[in-house]
């Protein structure tokens, strides 16, 4: 996910997006530790991705309070 698709979600929906990756991750991690994935560098990928989220989301309650 790009950084100019997350300043385009709103809160909830980063929110939501967020809820789904790490949902989506955690699948991943047990699936790879049962069977070897076909691309196990999309879990590098996912987890960037969730990275990026919790980052921008962050910045959005500091501003917020701030």
């Amino acid at each position: 996910m790009k950084q100019s698709e997350i300043l385009e979600l709103t809160d909830q929906e980063l929110k939501d997006k967020l809820k789904s990756l790490e949902d989506e991750f955690a699948a991943m991690k047990l699936q790879h530790s049962i069977s070897q994935l076909e691309n196990p560098m999309k879990i590098r990928t996912m987890r960037r991705a969730i990275a990026r989220l919790q980052t921008d989301l962050r910045k959005r309650e500091i501003k917020a309070n701030g």
